[in-house]
């Protein structure tokens, strides 16, 4: 069995808004380039290392129009050095379409998901379902993504809803498209995906290729209770408005620099250090 150890240097992913939730769920949550910008120096004042990042028309819907991620782009490079980690996941458009600024924006960083899979948000206390889909990820589609994001000199973060996913890495790495590092995202607690309990945590991370990075990403109060196995397991770690609304108090958090805040202070008390900007490129680029 493999081991792992915590890493000394852990990097902070702070996810910005996300495309499902809205103010009505969280008035923190950003809409326009100026608020996700905004958001991005907050949580890079905090501690972040890396944005991901989707993008919104002004009344918050979901967008992939470039002109909108080149704005964040710019707005965002101009005030501060943190990574920029562009979503290419939805349920809408092509994955041509979803794509299409990957290109002109050049991010340091784009998300690519690993399978496909029913999607849903199901309420406990209504015993119903709120929200329900099929999120569609082909072969074709994932190998499409992953030639245009290295085409591009972006590096590709793998985001797993469940452990197959994980294994579909693998014949991109025999065919020589995927590369190390690698950089996963182990998403735990959507319904349709793996839940969120330790030993389903401790399979993942076992199931990864040697010497993946890797980060939780841990779906509401999901992620607190799974955060310090994660560390425990070597992981990186992130956090935001995107995945989660409350601090493990149960407080809302107002802005992600809020959650940035405490996963930083709870990896600093673990006698761990947040990795800068510079050792994060390091460590995602391999050199």
């Amino acid at each position: 069995m493999k081991q792992h150890t915590p890493l000394d240097k852990v990097i902070v992913t702070a996810a910005l808004t996300g495309s499902l939730a809205n103010r009505k769920h969280c008035p923190g949550i950003p809409y326009t380039p100026q608020e996700i910008s905004d958001e991005a120096v907050r949580a890079y004042n905090s501690g972040a290392t890396i944005a991901h990042i989707h993008v919104r028309e002004n009344d918050g819907s979901p967008s992939w129009r470039p002109e909108l991620f080149q704005e964040v782009t710019e707005k965002t490079r101009a005030r501060c050095p943190i990574m920029l980690n562009f979503s290419t996941g939805g349920t809408d458009g092509t994955i041509q379409t979803r794509s299409k600024a990957v290109p002109l924006t050049k991010p340091d960083m784009v998300a690519l998901n690993m399978g496909s899979m029913n999607y849903a948000i199901f309420s406990e206390r209504q015993k119903k379902f709120l929200m329900k889909t099929l999120f569609l990820n082909p072969f074709e589609d994932i190998e499409y993504l992953l030639k245009l994001i290295i085409d591009t000199g972006a590096i590709p973060e793998l985001e797993c809803f469940d452990a197959g996913h994980i294994c579909n890495a693998d014949p991109f790495i025999k065919m020589g498209i995927l590369k190390p590092p690698f950089h996963f995202s182990l998403i735990m607690g959507v319904t349709g995906g793996i839940s969120a309990t330790p030993q389903n945590l401790k399979n993942q991370v076992g199931l990864l290729p040697e010497g993946a990075h890797w980060q939780l990403i841990g779906i509401s109060q999901e992620q607190w209770p799974l955060f310090d196995l994660s560390l425990d397991l070597g992981g990186h770690v992130r956090v935001g408005l995107e995945d989660n609304f409350y601090l493990p108090d149960g407080k809302m958090a107002t802005s992600n620099a809020n959650l940035v805040e405490w996963a930083v202070q709870r990896i600093t008390s673990r006698g761990q250090k947040v990795a800068t900007i510079d050792e994060a490129k390091k460590l995602i680029r391999g050199k």
